[in-house]
């Protein structure tokens, strides 16, 4: 069945709270079954992906009209310690559990041969595990990066700095390599000149290693940073807050507004888009359709709608960069470009184009 995919801003955060703390009444037809989110370590309001899977879901229980004691979340620790008795915990409470990010890959094998009668989807799926019960959604991260780095590459240019910056969270997995992998083909292809200053925080909590790490790039000379990094990157949009000319790249979700200052600029230059919120919608109106999950893998690119990047008119963007991103988009759909997940530079260093 052909889908078509949306990038949706959801204005329901508020009630997400109440939800999780099972407040806020539980007004709605009774779904039948319920769904718990497992979040990673940034918590769900970290303004990246494990808020835009909460916030599909939110918009799940919304257009259905269901209660909304349906879905409730856990948030995990940095350090991965409790993945497991977290996923155990909402495989006993609920019928369909939705893992945020890849490094649930080793806790959710485990934990899903316990409980086949549990529907699991897996977003940023590593290696699928080989489980009827275990569904993955995967996204072509290096299309998105490709965009932005686009204009990335022409502002470097523009501006004589010739450097723009990318932070990541964790270093060596397919999943962040293909968003800087994307990042720096875009780049070159506009600024074949430009260098790039690569860091990895290690963590995708750490916001103060955030803000040291863009504190380092922009003092190099770099006037944008692409962040790849989930909460990290709010303390990359801390730093960036504290010049007049400098920008970053948002990630997964639009993050304009959460790079306000007190006089109303955003330092949100764009944001690389990712339709996380889709993914968890789309496994849970299956299933809500069907009572059943058929879909083993749902993926998300530029051609299906589910990869792309804010192109707001009259906010930081010029009107010839977003003629320029359509562009490429209509080339990415086309077959004309040609990405690779795998990264050029490595972390810790400044590279140009080999």
């Amino acid at each position: 069945m052909k889908k078509t995919f949306k990038f949706l801003v959801v204005t329901l955060f508020a009630a997400a709270l109440l939800v999780a703390c099972g407040g806020g009444g539980t007004s709605g037809k009774d779904a039948g079954f319920k769904v718990v989110v497992v979040l990673d370590s940034g918590g769900v309001d970290d303004k990246s992906f494990n808020q835009s899977a909460w916030e599909g879901t939110l918009r799940f229980i919304e257009e259905n009209g269901l209660a909304s004691n349906t879905a409730s979340y856990l948030s995990s620790k940095d350090d991965g310690s409790d993945y497991v008795s977290n996923l155990e915990a909402a495989s006993e409470d609920a019928e369909l559990v939705i893992a945020v990010g890849f490094l649930f890959e080793k806790a959710l094998q485990e934990v899903a041969a316990k409980y086949p009668d549990t529907e699991y989807l897996f977003i940023d799926a590593g290696l699928n595990p080989e489980l009827p019960n275990v569904h993955s959604a995967t996204f072509a991260e290096e299309e998105g990066g490709y965009l932005v780095g686009l204009v990335a590459g022409l502002r470097s240019k523009e501006d004589g700095s010739n450097l723009v910056g990318f932070i990541g969270g964790v270093d060596n997995n397919p999943v962040i390599n293909a968003f800087q992998s994307g990042y720096e083909a875009g780049v070159w292809a506009t600024n074949p000149d430009a260098k790039i200053a690569v860091e990895y925080a290690n963590s995708f909590e750490d916001t103060s290693k955030g803000t040291a790490l863009a504190t380092k790039i922009y003092g190099e000379g770099a006037n944008i940073i692409f962040h790849a990094a989930g909460n990290v990157g709010n303390g990359v949009i801390s730093e960036a807050l504290n010049y007049e000319d400098k920008f970053v790249i948002g990630v997964d979700r639009d993050q304009y507004e959460d790079g306000l200052n007190k006089d109303g600029r955003s330092v949100i230059l764009t944001s690389m888009l990712k339709s996380v919120d889709v993914s968890s919608f789309e496994f849970l109106q299956e299933f809500l359709d069907n009572k059943k999950i058929e879909s083993k893998h749902y993926y998300f690119d530029v051609k299906s709608g589910g990869i792309g990047a804010e192109l707001t008119e009259d906010r930081n963007l010029k009107a010839e960069e977003i003629a320029l991103v359509k562009e490429h988009i209509d080339k990415i759909k086309n077959d004309e470009v040609t990405l690779t997940k795998d990264p050029v530079i490595k972390n810790g260093t400044t590279g140009t184009r080999p």
